[in-house]
């Protein structure tokens, strides 16, 4: 199966859990200006919802993904006191 490598770095929100080692679940991701599912493996179950990152592609759809949160949310938060 060919990669997918446009889609390693990008952030997505699980719409089905993942199950570790014993299923995958579904990621959604912006990618390409719009947004693609596909299926997603992680070593630890993630719940639906969760925030990842996508770290490699298997081929035919297929990645692996860690939890993630974007360090700018945190500085958003921060923005009320700069100045």
């Amino acid at each position: 199966m060919v990669s997918d490598e446009a889609v390693v770095g990008c952030a997505g929100e699980l719409v089905i859990g993942t199950r570790g080692a014993a299923g995958a679940g579904e990621v959604l991701v912006r990618v390409r200006g719009g947004t693609e599912t596909f299926l997603a493996w992680s070593a630890e179950p993630l719940a639906r919802g969760t925030r990842v990152l996508v770290v490699t592609s298997r081929g035919g759809r297929q990645v692996d993904v860690i939890e993630w949160a974007d360090p700018l949310d945190a500085l958003a938060g921060d923005a009320g006191d700069a100045g």
